[in-house]
């Protein structure tokens, strides 16, 4: 998978997916093997440990969904996108950025994420 939209999508596709096997389909086909996840909450590396998390935070926010909110920006190895969890009424439960490195197969080697619709300015 060398296209990083296709790589996302499938990225943020994993975290929708409830049926566990359609989801291993779908890490397999984004991750790199030895992939690692880390946001401020959470933290995996490797296929399983990525699917468990998934599993984890469906059960703690079932029936929500994972959008990207913006496109990908993308240089040498490198990507961000911004995304948001909508509950299934469609309110906004949180969102984010996501930096990530690309593995040579142009799948995910790195995901690290920030909660949070941008930076905080600084006050002079």
């Amino acid at each position: 998978m060398s296209d990083a939209t296709t790589t996302v999508d499938t990225y943020l596709a994993m975290w929708n997916e409830t049926d566990p096997k359609h989801r291993a389909q779908l890490i397999e086909r984004a991750w790199a093997g030895d992939g690692r996840y880390v946001d401020p909450m959470l933290e995996a590396e490797g296929h399983a440990a990525i699917s468990e998390m998934v599993a984890g935070v469906q059960a703690k926010f079932p029936g929500h969904r994972f959008r990207r909110l913006s496109g990908i920006d993308t240089h040498h190895d490198q990507l961000r996108f911004a995304w948001d969890l909508v509950s299934p009424e469609g309110a906004v439960v949180v969102a984010g950025l996501d930096i990530g490195a690309l593995a040579s197969d142009g799948r995910l080697r790195r995901i690290t994420g920030f909660f949070g619709s941008g930076l905080t300015p600084i006050r002079k």
